[in-house]
């Protein structure tokens, strides 16, 4: 359906959209692209509800913290609902003064979007270690999917 496409469209701008500001490091700017009841799942399992609270979660992060750059690559939007969209995604991290990813920093990527109002929100990012836990191929892999992205000109960061 053309409504479907667009929207899946729209999502994935929003989820290059947060990956940009993360990379900016713009705790308000990320936060912005929240829902008022949006939720975020970090890394290390932090949970953070509603788009205030991930402004003060992510502010001293930003402030105290050199975060790495995420790298991404989608590899699947849907639509699941009228107004409501999964992308999924993988991502690694680039250390500031680094040029190469860290294997042990790479996820899996989940932004559950909803239209309101004819504007796409993020209602839940999740970011999940990818360790394959006794598949290093599979780690592997990824690692070198997130190389050849991390060498393209559109790559993120």
């Amino acid at each position: 359906m053309p409504g479907e496409q667009e929207g899946e469209l729209q999502v994935r701008g929003l989820y290059e959209t947060l990956i940009d500001w993360w990379n900016r490091r713009s705790a308000e700017d990320f936060a912005a692209c929240f829902a008022e009841q949006g939720s975020i799942v970090g890394f290390d399992g932090t949970q953070v509800n509603g788009a205030s609270n991930v402004v003060a979660h992510l502010t001293p992060i930003f402030a105290d913290h050199p975060t790495p750059t995420y790298v991404t690559l989608v590899e699947d939007v849907r639509t699941v609902a009228a107004g409501a969209v999964i992308l999924r995604a993988v991502s690694g991290l680039v250390p500031p003064g680094q040029e190469d990813i860290v294997p042990e920093l790479n996820a899996v990527q989940t932004l559950v979007a909803v239209a309101r109002d004819g504007v796409w929100q993020a209602e839940l990012f999740q970011n999940t270690p990818a360790q394959f836990h006794g598949r290093p191929e599979l780690a592997d892999a990824l690692t070198s999917r997130l190389r050849a992205t991390l060498r393209t000109p559109d790559a993120h960061g």
